[in-house]
């Protein structure tokens, strides 16, 4: 499997940090604070992923323009009123990064985080130098919509074939089918295994750490 691809492609949140629970509980939040009624955990968890505008309008259909906004800046403040820390990532991310790396891998991040959300995170995390390009929804299309792939692409110069996308969500896998690039699903994200299955993945991992032992063939 390793000589099939030059460029991984990694989602973020649930992905290589963990990070669900805490959205959940700030999307959540954001809605008893606005007046709506609290989502259940799981519908806040399907919209991780999408940009936060239209995870907001899926979550909240019945929010006008306005409540809309309310809802954002609510998020977001409670978003970042938590420190994010290095032990944040699932453990041995950071050695596999390293290991892709100096096998020749390039690694990108595609993520539904703001720009500054995510500078803060790899700032943060310390995992900013490992990637050679990364894509906000805040800055392109929301997932599912293929164009932050393509965009990685043109910036890499590397063919769909030749790419592997990794995500925790059916957002991710929806994407990577829609831009034609292989796929990778891990379960300690915003999904089932069953979920994930459906937009079926060349493999269904436990956690993107475990991509290491089929890369290494």
């Amino acid at each position: 499997m390793k000589n099939n691809f030059d460029l991984i492609i990694f989602d973020w949140d649930g992905t290589l940090i963990d990070s669900i629970d805490w959205i959940t509980q700030c999307l959540q939040a954001a809605g008893q604070n606005c007046g709506f009624a609290v989502p259940e955990p799981q519908q806040a968890k399907d919209v991780i992923g999408l940009s936060i505008d239209h995870a907001v309008k899926k979550l909240f259909p019945m929010a006008n323009a306005g409540e809309q906004q309310d809802l954002i800046n609510f998020y977001a403040e409670a978003y970042f009123s938590k420190e994010v820390y290095p032990t944040d990532l699932f453990c041995g991310v950071k050695g596999m990064l390293e290991q892709l790396r100096e096998s020749g891998f390039q690694l990108a991040v595609a993520t539904g985080k703001t720009r500054n959300g995510l500078n803060n995170a790899l700032s943060k995390t310390l995992t900013k130098d490992f990637f050679c390009v990364t894509r906000c929804a805040d800055e392109t299309a929301s997932k599912p919509d293929p164009k932050m792939l393509n965009e990685i692409l043109h910036h890499t110069n590397i063919a769909n074939t030749r790419a592997l996308m990794v995500g925790d969500s059916t957002h991710d896998l929806q994407m990577a089918n829609y831009a034609n690039i292989a796929a990778v699903a891990v379960s300690c994200g915003a999904h089932s295994i069953s979920a994930l299955q459906r937009h079926q993945p060349m493999l269904c991992l436990p956690y993107a750490t475990d991509l290491l032992a089929y890369l290494s063939d």
